[in-house]
């Protein structure tokens, strides 16, 4: 599933806000997975590449690994109720204003 976002952000940041591991990078598009239930796979596999617009995100749900030994065909899934769910979370989370840090002084009498 293919969506963009305007921000000015650096797609590295925003991998680490979302809860996602940078797993490398090639010609500045970011490799990103979270995994779903501790394990390896399921996981969410999120490429972000930085373009004039905005972000470019690209997110699919890996079932599991690759069957064979220097193939990279997997079982994925780039569309469907979870990986919809986990783009609007991405959204939602993207979306937010910047929360307003107030610090205020406490002083004891």
């Amino acid at each position: 599933m293919k969506f963009i976002i305007k921000t000015s952000e650096h797609p590295l940041g925003l991998g680490r806000i979302l809860g996602y591991k940078l797993l490398g990078d090639r010609n500045e598009e970011y490799n990103f997975a979270r995994s779903i239930n501790g394990n390896n796979y399921p996981c969410f596999h999120l490429y972000v590449k930085k373009e004039k617009d905005g972000l470019v995100f690209n997110l699919h749900l890996d079932q599991k690994r690759p069957s064979y030994e220097g193939q990279t065909a997997h079982s994925g899934e780039y569309e469907g109720g979870v990986v919809e769910h986990e783009a609007e979370r991405i959204k939602k989370i993207l979306e937010k204003p910047e929360p307003a840090i107030k610090i205020k002084s406490i002083f004891c009498e």
